[in-house]
């Protein structure tokens, strides 16, 4: 593969995931955060399956303690925040929050491996808080944090830990896409249940509804996967990494193309937030992110 097509497709899974932000708005006006989250990984996890089967391969039971572990952190809680917290912020708002994800896994893979940041990276830190804490507290005499909010920082935080964990327990002797596959439906499983446990409604969507939510599916879901895979083994994570302020920058512009501009505010601290990650991931190492 040529290293122009490389750029495009990991270009294209920043796009990708940073639509995600806007096209949960449209599933959740039908569909409880719950739902949503299970019907998610529904549809994700059984065309993973479908391609492990094709691949002519099998999810090997002999990990499946470690595919519930990061299916439980991955997937599960990293959706049941997503999903509560966009029922109740903007897209450019949980972009923004977790644009700050490689950070905040390079910290986290500090206290818990030992691999101590780059110098850049400590020093983009601050600056990275500093922006996403504009983006959530906006301007003037008022200060005042949504629930989205908090809840998207939750996301955050739970989806460093799974890159963290995805280092120390992936298994080496499968491939990454049977693994992914039984990790997600581990997630999956997870969430239908607590949907149904919770008393969620599962009915059918819209067709507007519907198709955001197989788009958040097969493009934000098992595309962005693959893509970024192919991304990170042909440039490494830090090239990659680049890419990624692109997720914010696209939920942006869906967003001014749907009649909801950022506001100054927003562009301010996410000027900071692209600011910081850019100049961590230009002399840094193994930053990670998925929607």
């Amino acid at each position: 593969m040529s290293l122009p097509v490389t750029y495009l497709l990991v270009a294209l899974t920043a796009v990708m995931w940073g639509a995600n932000f806007n096209l949960a708005k449209p599933v959740l006006a039908e569909l409880h955060p719950f739902v949503a989250g299970a019907d998610r990984y529904l549809i994700a996890a059984a065309i993973m399956l479908a391609l492990t089967y094709f691949r002519g391969e099998r999810v090997p039971l002999r990990h499946a303690r470690t595919y519930v572990i990061l299916g439980i952190v991955g997937v599960f809680g990293f959706n049941l925040f997503f999903f509560l917290g966009m029922a109740s912020t903007s897209p450019v708002n949980g972009a923004l929050i977790m644009a700050l994800n490689p950070l905040t896994t390079s910290l986290i893979a500090w206290a818990m491996l030992g691999d101590k940041p780059t110098p850049r990276q400590l020093l983009a830190f601050p600056v990275g808080i500093v922006g996403v804490a504009i983006v959530v507290l906006g301007a003037g005499a008022q200060v005042h944090v949504a629930i989205g909010d908090l809840f998207l920082m939750i996301a955050n935080i739970n989806w460093a830990f799974y890159n963290v964990l995805v280092k120390r327990q992936m298994p080496q002797d499968t491939s990454s896409v049977a693994s992914t596959a039984g990790i997600m439906s581990v997630g999956a499983l997870a969430l239908t249940a607590v949907a149904l446990v919770a008393g969620a409604s599962f009915s059918l969507p819209s067709l507007h509804a519907g198709s955001a939510l197989i788009a958040m599916s097969v493009g934000g879901g098992v595309l962005a996967y693959l893509f970024w895979n192919i991304g990170i083994g042909r440039l490494g994570a830090a090239r990659a990494a680049v890419f990624l302020n692109l997720v914010p920058v696209a939920s942006m512009l869906i967003s001014a193309v749907s009649g909801e501009p950022p506001t100054h505010v927003q562009l301010f601290g996410g000027a900071l937030v692209i600011g910081a990650v850019s100049f961590a991931a230009l002399g840094g190492r193994r930053p990670v992110f998925a929607g």
